[in-house]
C-alpha cells in the first residue's frame, strides 16, 4: 500500500482552473482520474461482471425504448396492424407518444436531485426498475390514447433515474483500474438497446397489435434489472458518505461497507476489503463532501466552470436532435421510399449497426486522433447532415436517397461526438464534486 502523506497530490484540480490547461493536456490525465492503478485494489473480473450489468441494463432499456418507438410509431398508425380503433392520429398525438418517455426522463432526472442521496444509487436504480416495468405494462396494454401517454411517462420516469444512478453505482462499485472502461461500456449498452429495439421492431412490425409486443419485450428486462439490483449491495462509498453526513455510525457503517465490498470483489479481494475501505474514508473526509454545499457554491470558482462545461456539452448534444431522428428513423426511411412498414424497420437496423460499429471506431482512433479534433469532426458532420435531411424535407423531397446517406451520417457522427462527450462530462464531474 502507498504511504498517505499529509498533503496528498490532486494535480487534475488545476484542470479547469487559472493554469489554462488545453484538452490534449487533460486528455493524458485521464488514466489518473478514472484508472488510477491503487495496488490494494485487487478484484477478479468474473466477480465484477453483475455489479456492472444490472445497473447497465437501465440504459440498454433506454436505448431499446428509442429503437421500439421507430417502428412502433409505424404499427400503431395502420388501419390494419394496429389493432385499434383509434389508429387515425394527428402528428401532434404520434409526436406526444414518441416524447411522453422524454418528459417522463426529465422529471425523473428532476427527482433525481432530491432523492439520489437519500435512497442511494442501489435502491434509486431499484425504483428505476419499478417504473420501468409499470410503464412498459401500462403502454402495452394501453386501450386508448390517454393511458398509453402515461404509460410512456412513467416508463420516462424510469430513464431518468436510470441514467442519473447507474453511471454513478458503476463507479463507486468498479474497480478503480478498470472503472474508466466500465463508464464507456453503459454506452455500448445503449447502442445494444437501440440495435435491440430495431431488431424487435422489424420482427413484429407484421404481427397485429406489434406495438403491443415492441413495448412489452421490456418487461422481463425490466424485471431482470429489479430482482438484480436487490441482490446487489449498496455502494460501499454512498454508505461512508451517509456516516461522515451523521446518517449512522461510523464504526457500524464502516463494517457494513466492508462486507458490501467484499461481495462486489469476491474472494480475490483478500484480507485487503479494510485497507480500501479505510482510503475511501480518508479521500471522503479530505474532499469534505460530507460538508453540506450551499447551491450558490454552485456557480462559484471552479464548480462554476465545471458546471458550464458539463451542463453545456449535453445541453448542446441534445440539441442537436438525437431522440427525434432516432425516434423517427423508421418514419424517415419509410418516406424515403421504404415504403412497406418492414423494409423499413429492417433498414433501421442498418442504424443500430452502424452506431454499434461507430462507437468502436471511436474507442480504437480516440487516443491516436485525439478527443478534441475528433469531437470537433463529429459535430461538423451532425451541423452537414442536419441540413441535408432538411433540405429534404424542405424543398428536395424528389431525391429520397438525400435522406438515407443524411440519416446515416447523421448516427455515424453523432456517435463519435457522443462517446466525447461522455467523457468530458464525467472529467468536469470530477472537477465538480472532488
Amino acid at each position: 500500500m502507498a504511504t498517505q502523506s499529509s498533503e496528498p497530490e490532486r494535480p487534475h484540480l488545476s484542470f479547469f482552473g487559472k493554469t489554462g490547461k488545453s484538452f490534449e493536456e487533460m486528455d493524458s490525465a485521464r488514466e489518473g482520474l478514472l484508472e488510477s492503478n491503487n495496488p490494494s485494489d485487487t478484484y477478479s473480473l468474473l466477480s465484477c461482471i453483475l455489479p456492472f450489468l444490472f445497473p447497465a441494463l437501465g440504459g440498454l432499456l433506454y436505448g431499446y425504448d428509442i429503437g421500439a418507438t421507430s417502428g412502433a410509431t409505424i404499427s400503431l398508425q395502420s388501419a390494419t396492424l394496429s389493432g385499434i380503433t383509434w389508429y387515425n392520429m394527428s402528428s401532434v398525438k404520434v409526436g406526444l407518444i414518441v416524447s411522453g418517455s422524454l418528459y417522463g426522463a426529465l422529471i425523473g432526472s428532476v427527482m433525481a436531485f432530491s432523492i439520489a442521496d437519500f435512497l442511494g444509487r442501489r435502491r434509486e436504480l431499484i425504483l428505476s426498475s419499478l417504473l420501468y416495468l409499470i410503464g412498459a405494462l401500462v403502454t402495452a396494454l394501453a386501450p386508448n390514447f390517454p393511458a398509453m401517454v402515461i404509460g410512456r411517462f412513467v416508463f420516462g420516469m424510469g430513464i431518468g433515474l436510470a441514467m442519473h444512478a447507474a453511471p454513478m453505482y458503476i463507479a463507486e462499485t468498479a474497480p478503480s483500474q478498470i472503472r474508466g472502461r466500465l463508464i464507456s461500456l453503459k454506452e455500448f449498452f445503449i447502442v445494444l438497446g437501440m440495435l435491440l429495439g430495431y431488431t424487435v421492431g422489424s420482427l413484429e412490425i407484421g404481427i397485429i397489435s406489434g406495438w403491443r409486443y415492441m413495448y412489452g419485450t421490456s418487461v422481463p428486462i425490466a424485471i431482470i434489472m429489479g430482482v438484480g439490483m436487490w441482490w446487489l449491495p449498496p455502494s460501499p462509498r454512498w454508505l461512508l458518505l451517509c456516516a461522515i453526513q451523521g446518517k449512522g455510525s461510523l464504526p457500524d457503517t464502516r463494517e457494513t461497507a466492508i462486507c458490501c465490498l467484499c461481495r462486489l470483489r469476491g474472494q480475490a479481494i483478500g484480507d485487503s476489503a479494510p485497507e480500501q475501505i479505510d482510503e475511501i474514508l480518508a479521500e471522503l473526509s479530505y474532499a469534505d463532501e460530507g460538508k453540506q454545499a450551499s447551491l450558490g457554491e454552485i456557480f462559484q470558482g471552479k464548480c462554476l466552470k465545471a458546471l458550464t462545461i458539463g451542463g453545456g456539452l449535453v445541453l448542446f448534444q441534445q440539441i442537436t436532435g438525437q431522440p427525434s431522428v432516432l425516434y423517427y428513423a423508421a418514419t424517415i426511411l419509410k418516406s424515403a421510399g421504404f415504403s412497406a412498414a418492414s423494409d423499413a424497420t429492417r433498414v433501421s437496423i442498418l442504424l443500430g449497426l452502424l452506431k454499434l460499429i461507430m462507437t468502436g471506431i471511436a474507442v480504437l482512433v480516440v487516443d491516436k486522433l485525439g478527443r478534441r479534433p475528433l469531437l470537433l469532426g463529429g459535430v461538423t458532420g451532425i451541423v452537414i447532415s442536419l441540413f441535408l435531411l432538411a433540405s429534404y424535407y424542405t424543398f428536395l423531397n424528389n431525391a429520397p436517397v438525400l435522406a438515407v446517406v443524411a440519416l446515416l451520417l447523421y448516427v455515424g457522427c453523432y456517435q463519435v461526438s457522443n462517446f466525447l462527450v461522455i467523457f468530458y462530462y464525467v472529467l468536469s464531474s470530477h472537477m465538480l464534486f472532488m
